[in-house]
């Protein structure tokens, strides 16, 4: 019975964390943190009590309604764990939740006496775990404030950032005039280069610009996307070379000698304000000095937030140009104007 009720207990708030986790990165639930007075206290509490009746299933196994009390706590116990997490976060939630996946597995094969079962459930959720605090020290952050800080929740107030500190637009043509000045080109992808599918035609844009003996490098940010290792997978299936990716410790010492810097779909991850403003939800968060390069162009749909929920202020910057519309679109036209 107790194999059974670890692998119910684990099992059950890894299927609703999943589900809430899938809700606020697809945008069906609000993505920043969703909280209220005394949550952590709540949730505490229903874990303790899902454990309690886990405990006590031990010696009275024979009691039904308290084994879907535990079901029932336990799915409640998913869902109140995920919500006041930001999307920001989302990386080390989803190793999180691969981690109980592996628990929940590992349980099941001692319920049913399978040996292989029980070491790959254990060696996902010890690499799971693990995962997730290398996530965690990748953001500057402990496990304990992801888990139970509530990054976003409060923010300042930027509403008159844009009003205040106009844009500098550019267009397709402009675009490819600057990027054919240059000796070195870094490219910074992020989660919205992974929603247009648009790694393959970055990766024809490199080969144009090679073409035209200019170095092209990718600086890539440990927890860009909604996954550990996303935009290393991407860029990988794009066939770009293993030598062009760049980790964040390796790129920013060197991104002021950048002559052009190519921000395709990140937010948070480029924003200097968790570098400069100590008021800001994100500072003290590594982020990737795009901003030290001498030009800057970002690729982005509109000047919505990052799942972080707060305002960029790269987008601002003088040396910063915005070249607006979806990635593979705007990628596609730019790679035809360096074909003509």
């Amino acid at each position: 019975m107790s194999a059974i009720g670890f692998e119910i207990l684990f099992g059950s708030l890894t299927v609703t964390g999943s589900l809430m986790a899938f809700g606020k990165l697809s945008e069906y639930i609000k993505s920043a943190p969703i909280t209220y007075k005394g949550q952590n206290f709540i949730n505490i509490l229903t874990f303790l009590t899902a454990v309690g009746m886990f405990i006590y299933l031990i010696f009275f196994p024979e009691n039904s309604m308290v084994f879907y009390a535990m079901i029932a706590l336990s799915l409640l116990v998913g869902i109140f764990i995920v919500i006041p997490i930001g999307g920001a976060d989302m990386p080390v939630v989803i190793s999180l939740m691969n981690s109980y996946a592996g628990l929940a597995a590992a349980a099941t094969g001692f319920a049913i006496g399978n040996k292989v079962l029980i070491i790959a459930g254990a060696l996902d959720g010890a690499s799971g775990f693990i995962l997730s605090i290398i996530m965690s020290k990748a953001m500057n952050r402990s496990f304990t404030n992801v888990l139970f800080g509530a990054v976003g929740a409060t923010q300042a107030d930027s509403s008159g950032l844009a009003e205040a500190r106009p844009i500098n637009r550019v267009g397709i043509e402009d675009t490819k005039f600057i990027l054919e000045q240059a000796d070195r080109v870094v490219v910074v992808p992020g989660y919205g280069m992974a929603v247009a599918q648009a790694q393959h035609i970055v990766r024809e844009l490199s080969d144009e610009l090679e073409k035209r003996k200019i170095k092209v490098e990718f600086g890539i940010h440990p927890v860009a996307g909604r996954m550990p290792g996303h935009m290393n997978v991407l860029l990988a299936e794009a066939n770009i070379s293993y030598d062009q990716l760049l980790e964040m410790e390796t790129i920013n010492p060197t991104m002021d000698t950048v002559d052009v810097c190519i921000v395709i779909g990140a937010n948070d991850v480029v924003n200097p304000a968790a570098r400069t403003d100590k008021s800001s939800p994100i500072y003290g968060m590594p982020i990737i000095d795009v901003d030290k390069a001498k030009t800057v162009i970002v690729m982005k749909r509109s000047m919505a937030t990052g799942f972080a929920g707060i305002e960029n202020p790269l987008f601002y910057e003088p040396n910063t140009k915005m070249l607006f519309g979806d990635a593979k679109k705007v990628m596609q036209e730019l790679v035809a104007e360096f074909k003509k």
